[in-house]
């Protein structure tokens, strides 16, 4: 995962096991479930009262936490038999997210 530190100062602990990100021990992203054919974002952040929501909320949340980046899926294409003429046939299958191509942006979590 690549980590951008957006600015100086205390940053939200968060763990990430697989493909799934949890942020102070609040909030949970499975990040494979919000892969998508073109490139998906999710903002975390603090409203008024501390707690975190996600996206921004106008009139709730009040200072961004975290930024996550997911590219776009890719695909393979692997043999899938003949077509009716003999001519070998491909089927599109999934890669996998690859966490290492997810970018991390951490806000301060300091007024």
């Amino acid at each position: 995962m690549n980590i951008i530190h957006k600015n100086e100062g205390p940053k939200i602990p968060y763990t990430v096991r697989g493909s799934k990100i949890t942020f102070d021990d609040e909030v949970m992203y499975n990040l494979s479930k919000y892969e998508r054919d073109e490139a998906s974002h999710i903002d975390l952040c603090r409203d008024k009262f501390g707690n975190l929501v996600s996206g921004v909320i106008p009139g709730s949340a009040e200072r961004y936490v975290a930024q996550i980046d997911i590219p776009a899926r890719s695909y393979n294409y692997v043999p899938d038999g003949e077509d009716e003429d003999g001519n070998p046939k491909k089927k599109q299958v999934a890669v996998p997210l690859d966490m290492d191509d997810v970018t991390l942006t951490l806000w301060s979590m300091e007024d």
